[in-house]
């Protein structure tokens, strides 16, 4: 039982480390043109 639980803490460890390395990457500017695009059709459809 103590086993899986500290394979268990290791995994929620490795995978905090990735997602705040995910975090922490910048938006690419495509994908900002294209939320950018999705405001200005909501706002001029709304």
């Amino acid at each position: 039982m103590a086993e899986a639980r500290l394979r268990q803490q290791a995994i929620g460890v490795r995978l905090r480390t990735l997602f705040d390395e995910v975090v922490s990457e910048p938006v690419p500017d495509e994908f900002l043109a294209i939320l950018q695009k999705a405001d200005e059709r909501k706002k001029g459809g709304a």
